[in-house]
């Protein structure tokens, strides 16, 4: 059974910065499109940004990618999302996710429903 567990959120000031991690177990992660979500309350759930399963293809929400940095080691079945100049509308419950049907690709990435594993989440608060 695949499992996906996040780590590293928690609470931050304006223009900090935190790093989370998410460990895949059950199945080898390098056969998974990995995906990065996050949902604040009363918002839907929005795409930050996906990685393939080589890491040769990186996506990113425009909002984002010039802060936001995502990473995989395929040897340790884990992504690493590294979130940096943190701001108080980053605040949200990050989500990781794997898609095993099919890898990453820019018209896709960001669609939620493509990903069939995720992790119950990390809290990310940033305070002003």
């Amino acid at each position: 059974q695949v499992q996906l567990v996040e780590s590293g959120g928690g609470s931050v000031q304006a223009g900090g910065s935190l790093r989370l991690s998410c460990v895949v177990s059950g199945y080898t992660s390098s056969r998974f499109c990995m995906g990065w979500f996050r949902q604040a309350p009363g918002k839907e759930r929005e795409g930050v940004g996906s990685i393939s399963t080589a890491g040769s293809r990186i996506y990113y929400a425009d909002s984002l990618k010039d802060r936001f940095t995502i990473s995989r080691d395929n040897g340790k079945n884990s992504v690493y999302l590294q979130m940096n100049s943190l701001k108080p509308e980053d605040s949200a419950m990050y989500f990781c996710a794997a898609a095993s049907s099919d890898d990453c690709y820019a018209v896709s990435w960001s669609m939620s429903r493509r990903y069939n594993y995720w992790g119950q989440g990390t809290q990310v608060t940033v305070s002003s």
